[in-house]
């Protein structure tokens, strides 16, 4: 594997710029204080009850991510250059998704393959020549990016149905202002604080039909989903209800919410269900989470979802390598942040090559999500290798290839002190009916475990605060 770039410390042994300060800091601070730091984070997050559950595990319990108390830190620079790919990126997923369920001019320019479209189990024939408010399709995306050196950032994933782990953003700053006071003292650290604010402003801009104060609730399956705490945090901090299926009825192509005053008519739904579970008349009949209905008051114009139903037809791991060439395709730009090379195992000659150097690649399914249902090549051994290796001639349109990155290294508190570990940001876009918001940072996810270039927190990776320096 490549050499991974360290983002606090240079070859030559010196510390760049934007960790100087951290730097000096960390040495004068004795091991036993950052424990017990440490442990005072953790006691807060258990007692305010940020936890998740990992679905499939047998005797599944609610698990603590954990929790890394030295700061990721970007310059204003570097945030510069990230923020205008990741709105170029954004724009083009929207028109991309909008092209997708009308006029499909990029099907009929050959640039993306029909059946990588109508065969998507995402793509959702109800919303053929379905327009939505704003022609906004995604209006919350969480990018995923990566850093091989230090002018070198690349998507790795596009999130655009229901991309969680902002609460862990806002709640990782709030318990390093706690913690940490004197060190933020030393730094001009850009603000998270008025995501809410953000949110809840883009929200009400996609309202349907105008008005200052439409009503917005955010649509949580319960309290059994592994997100529920975020829901709940969001709902808290946006100023809105909570609501799960059974508190919302349409009546007449338009959703009420029940409420002790009577119904009261809802604008925008920021859902955080899948398209599946979001209405039993549409779609699965089993659905006991939905809202009878919801799709016919959506089709009517009088609700807006948010994200839109049919979004995950842009955010596979197989429309995200023609990514290029649709935002060339829409915008007339090269990327301003680029993909990571990837193979399509649907294509005889990239199967070959993946098949060639597999020890060498990750492999993944087009559909897979939390680390799950992958191979990470230099790391298994030759019987994990030759198992794969079947899965892909047995079914090879359902995984994609890429190398095996050396992912950038933030130094972390471990058991022996402070250890470089691999990290990657998921930044949060917003896109309303009047301008695109971006809060500085994101969620840094590290992968924990020393060599390990996983994140998910469902297999042990952790998250830490992502400072962008105001200066």
């Amino acid at each position: 594997m490549p050499h991974a770039f360290d983002e606090m410390s240079s070859t030559d042994g010196g510390v760049r710029p934007a960790y100087e300060t951290l730097q000096r800091w960390l040495a004068e601070v004795p091991q036993d204080v950052l424990d017990h730091r440490r442990k005072e984070a953790e006691f807060i997050f258990r007692r305010i009850g940020i936890t998740f559950a990992v679905y499939g595990e047998q005797n599944a319990q609610e698990r603590l991510i954990p929790f890394d108390i030295v700061p990721r830190i970007l310059t204003k620079d570097e945030w510069s250059r990230l923020s205008r790919g990741l709105e170029q990126r954004v724009k083009a997923l929207n028109m991309y998704i909008k092209d997708v369920y009308s006029k499909r001019e990029i099907l009929k320019a050959g640039v993306v393959p029909e059946n990588l479209v109508y065969q998507n189990p995402a793509f959702r024939p109800e919303m053929n020549g379905q327009r939505v408010p704003h022609d906004l399709y995604v209006h919350i995306a969480g990018i995923d990016i990566v850093r091989t050196d230090p002018d070198k950032f690349y998507v790795l994933e596009d999130n655009a149905r229901t991309p969680s782990g902002v609460s862990y953003m806002l709640e990782n700053r709030e318990i390093m202002l706690r913690l940490f006071p004197e060190l933020f003292s030393m730094h001009r650290v850009a603000p998270v604080e008025n995501y809410a604010d953000d949110l809840l402003a883009t929200l009400r801009s996609l309202s349907p039909h105008g008005g200052h104060e439409p009503n917005v609730v955010i649509l949580t399956p319960g309290i059994h989903n592994s997100a529920y705490y975020e829901h709940s945090f969001l709902a808290d901090k946006l100023g809105v209800d909570l609501v799960e299926g059974r508190d919302l009825f349409v009546k007449d192509a338009v959703v009420y919410m029940r409420t002790t005053e009577g119904p009261k008519r809802v604008d925008v739904i920021y859902r955080r269900l899948d398209d599946d579970f979001l209405d039993p008349l549409a779609f699965r009949r089993d659905s006991v989470l939905g809202v009878p209905g919801l799709m016919s008051a959506y089709q009517a114009g009088n609700v807006t979802l948010t994200n839109a139903v049919g979004t995950g037809v842009a955010d596979d791991k197989a429309v995200y390598s023609y990514m290029p060439d649709i935002i060339k395709f829409y915008l007339g730009e090269e990327p301003l942040l680029p993909n990571v090379p990837t193979w399509r195992c649907r294509e005889a000659d990239h199967l070959k090559y993946v098949l060639e150097h597999l020890p060498e690649l990750v492999v993944k399914e087009v559909h897979g999500s939390g680390g799950y249902g992958m191979l990470v090549g230099p790391a298994s051994d030759k019987a994990q290798i030759e198992k794969f290796r079947d899965k892909l001639k047995a079914d090879p349109a359902n995984f994609i290839a890429q190398p095996t990155l050396a992912l950038s290294t933030c130094p972390t508190l471990v058991e022996k002190g402070i250890a470089p570990r691999h990290v990657d940001l998921r930044p949060f876009i917003l896109s309303g009916s009047d301008k695109v918001r971006i809060v500085p940072g994101g969620l840094t996810r590290v992968a924990m475990k020393e060599g390990s270039l996983v994140v998910n927190s469902s297999q042990g990776g952790g998250t830490k605060d992502t400072w962008v320096l105001d200066a």
